[in-house]
């Protein structure tokens, strides 16, 4: 037992000074298991009722004639699809029901329409990005490049990741480095193993998709409508309005000027990258509630067990329990913009965040080597 250990035991109930070791992880994750309980009855009703406004919104896109309620409805149906897609996000971690083959039908009907192949998500979420969080080389999401990786790229792969880090290009980001590449029938160089679920769950997606098309293709001549605007309306506005949505949110879970990225796995793991790598995002107007508390994000890397029902009681726990550890971070579009603008490439030696000429933009985080 480290003396961390031995001086934070597991029965610690008292706030910890800012300054004073970290405990353990399992004596943080202690303070919130409590709040893990999964209930089978609101796991479903979540699910269902999404559907139903996922449904009732593509079916909008039909009725309506005007083109501007045609694109209103979808894109709340875009929105929808990332409702849907936290509920089998949750599911994917076991944390939605107690059921775990029930998890797992739940989990794949709620990431039909965001057209994610569940094993695929599963394998790189769950055991890359929560195993290895912000760990260079390991963790591939939103990973910074160095100025040397940078400068070493071809002309037109820079002038894609000045796109990606200019705070417009989420929904760009996303199709094309995790969706495309990682996710509809990966090639071996980003799928290291080959497992026949991967291939199924990936022809299942594409038949959705083929299926989705068909029915808005059908839907449009059996009401006389334009098909190619149809299509766009109530399949490709979704489907962008998604991408950028998951864009989003990923990007600004772990890249903030306060969230230090490490290359050495000793360093990582002393950083307590469990809090250090993620951010609490404020929103106003429930609007956090509306992602059903994906935002909360500190008490899901915490302990993935937590189902998403109770992540805002989790997150509130660690916060008191650790005051002034965890990145609260009260969201703006000026706030958001300025983090594009800043956190461009990292320099992992100064240990800060730079500029594309490698000039820094945040201060440097502490060492832990």
């Amino acid at each position: 037992m480290s003396a961390t250990e031995t001086v934070f035991a597991p029965e610690v109930s008292q706030p910890i000074p800012p300054g004073q070791p970290l405990p353990h992880r399992k004596v943080i994750r202690g303070w919130i298991t409590p709040l893990g309980e999964r209930r089978t009855a609101i796991a479903i009703a979540l699910l269902v009722l999404d559907w139903v406004i996922f449904a009732a919104l593509i079916a909008g896109t039909i009725a309506f004639e005007a083109w501007w309620a045609k694109l209103l409805c979808g894109l709340a149906a875009g929105f929808t699809i990332g409702r849907l897609f936290i509920i089998g996000h949750d599911a994917c971690h076991q944390s939605y029901t107690p059921h775990r083959g029930l998890n797992k039908l739940l989990g794949r009907i709620a990431m039909i329409p965001s057209l994610t192949p569940y094993s695929l998500w599963e394998v790189g979420h769950n055991v890359v990005h929560h195993g290895y969080t912000n760990l260079k080389g390991v963790d591939f999401v939103w990973a910074p490049l160095t100025k040397t990786e940078f400068d070493a790229l071809s002309p037109g792969r820079r002038m894609l990741e000045r796109i990606y880090r200019s705070g417009w290009g989420p929904a760009l980001y996303y199709f094309i480095e995790m969706w495309w590449l990682r996710m509809f029938f990966p090639r071996k160089t980003y799928m290291g193993t080959r497992r026949p679920e991967f291939l199924w769950d990936g022809v299942f997606v594409l038949a959705v998709a083929l299926l989705w098309v068909g029915g808005m293709v059908w839907a449009a001549l059996a009401t006389g409508q334009s098909v190619w605007l149809q299509v766009v309306m109530g399949f490709v506005v979704p489907f962008v309005f998604w991408n950028a949505m998951i864009g989003f949110v990923v990007y600004v879970h772990h890249t903030h000027p306060a969230v230090q990225w490490h290359d050495d796995k000793v360093a990582w793991a002393k950083a307590a990258p469990f809090v250090s790598t993620t951010v609490h995002l404020e929103f106003p107007l429930k609007i956090g509630a509306l992602m059903h508390h994906i935002m909360e994000h500190t008490a899901h890397h915490v302990d993935m067990s937590v189902p998403l029902y109770k992540l805002k009681q989790a997150q509130k726990k660690l916060e008191d329990m650790l005051p002034g550890r965890i990145i609260i971070q009260r969201f703006s579009w000026r706030w958001y913009f300025d983090t594009a603008r800043r956190c461009k490439l990292y320099d992992f030696t100064r240990r800060c965040w730079t500029d594309f000429h490698g000039r820094p933009t945040s201060d440097p985080a502490p060492s832990f080597a």
